[in-house]
């Protein structure tokens, strides 16, 4: 089984930097995709961003394309979530979660691995 833990949230002001971790865990394949979704109070999850294990493909929220930068350095079992330009809209609870397999997927009801959550929130 694989675990998932996020770290690197936190408080920053809108336009600063912030860059999430992922730590993975347990058995895990080169067919292997991990992606960041984030969740805030009253809306549904969705996705932000997916990384193939290889690092080989990416793919991103229109709202974040441009912004975020999705990562991972697999000797140390970590996906990153670099996070520039910060909106308020970005306020919400980021969570990586992981699924076997290489295709697109953007719902979270694909990803059987879910990491505890990290919160971020982004001051006006």
């Amino acid at each position: 089984q694989v675990q998932l833990v996020e770290s690197g949230g936190g408080l920053v002001q809108a336009g600063g930097s912030l860059r999430l971790s992922c730590a993975a865990s347990g058995r895990t394949f080169s067919s292997y995709t991990v992606a960041w979704f984030r969740q805030a109070p009253g809306k549904e999850r969705e996705f932000v961003a997916a990384i193939t294990w290889s690092g080989s493909n990416t793919y991103y929220a229109d709202s974040v394309k441009g912004r975020f930068t999705i990562s991972s350095d697999n000797s140390k079992n970590t996906v990153y979530l670099q996070m520039s330009s910060l909106k308020p809209e970005d306020t919400a609870v980021y969570y990586c979660a992981g699924r076997y397999g290489t295709s697109f997927a953007a719902s979270g009801r694909q990803y059987a691995h879910w990491g505890q959550g990290t919160q971020v929130t982004v001051s006006s």
